[in-house]
């Protein structure tokens, strides 16, 4: 059985065509991750930061069935208001290809595809990880995997806040995955800027991050790097305020008995409810920024 056709945007075609990099960016966080009209005006938001920075934004997600590189203004609006637009992982690809569906592609997903698709540069809010009761349920996020598997600088704010920090770096470094934060010394927490867990690799720039990602494949790798960077500091939601309104929300969450792919987007409604809207605020600035920094790192790679 042949490859399943990817379809690209007219944008993201003519930037194949001429050589100006391209950013992906995950479908998941439009159909899942943000109320309406918030997504489509992050959204909207961030793909035009990349543009501004020299890159073209590739949003990936499933459309009856079929893989897009880079959707249009109707594609984009579909994404943020359809209720019929499921969940897909990498594992999940396939099943959603066969069956003709919509779906919206998580960091999993999108990094399987923009590997397909020749994309260097994913940036995305923030990544699977380590489970908070790991120990008994094994839930590991797919996204680890994948981001090692798969050759892609990811940019995001950090794992989920509410996700196990030191044991979600242990799992990376097991897996021989290369883990940078932007400017700091730090691992961030998503919407704080510290987790209190120090890292060993730092980055000034964007140039150091391409020269790390070059010699990684130079030296035959496998696999991508995760690039974290904390959230801009008028943003930030203080370290201990948000570990009180995560240990609220996964109480609760705790007590309704959510479960798999259900869980991570219930604790996000919870953790916005407790915080007053703060965490989606926060949210949206996040991801923002970590576009402006992946836009910069790929016009070093092209370089």
């Amino acid at each position: 059985m042949n490859l399943p056709d990817i379809l690209y945007s007219e944008e993201v075609r003519q930037a194949r065509d001429h050589g100006t990099p391209v950013i992906a960016l995950e479908s998941t966080i439009i159909s899942h991750g943000m109320p309406y009209p918030v997504n489509l005006e992050t959204t909207q938001a961030v793909e035009e930061i990349i543009r501004q920075n020299g890159c073209v934004p590739a949003t990936i997600a499933i459309l009856d069935g079929r893989i897009h590189v880079g959707v249009n203004a109707e594609e984009l609006l579909f994404l943020s208001t359809a209720k019929n637009i499921l969940k897909a992982s990498e594992r999940d690809i396939p099943f959603v290809l066969a069956a003709g569906r919509h779906a919206a592609t998580t960091v999993s997903g999108t990094l399987m595809v923009a590997s397909l698709a020749g994309i260097p540069v994913f940036a995305t809010g923030g990544i699977g990880g380590v489970g908070p009761d790991a120990s008994t349920t094994f839930d590991i996020s797919a996204d680890l995997l994948s981001i090692g598997k798969f050759p892609c600088i990811t940019v995001c704010a950090g794992a989920k806040s509410f996700m196990d920090i030191p044991a979600t770096l242990e799992f990376l470094e097991t897996y021989s995955v290369p883990v940078i934060v932007y400017q700091s010394d730090h691992f961030p927490l998503f919407y704080a800027r510290d987790s209190g867990v120090k890292v060993d690799w730092v980055a000034q720039n964007a140039r150091d991050i391409a020269d790390v990602f070059n010699t990684k494949q130079a030296l035959h790798q496998p696999g991508g790097i995760l690039v974290a960077v904390p959230i801009p500091e008028d943003n930030a939601i203080p370290e201990t305020e948000i570990k009180k309104v995560i240990a609220q929300a996964l109480q609760k969450v705790n007590a309704e008995g959510v479960t798999g792919k259900q869980f991570t987007p219930r604790v996000l409604t919870l953790i916005k409810e407790i915080s007053g809207g703060k965490s989606l605020g926060a949210n949206v600035a996040l991801i923002k920024h970590n576009a402006e920094i992946a836009a910069k790192i790929a016009m070093e790679l092209a370089r």
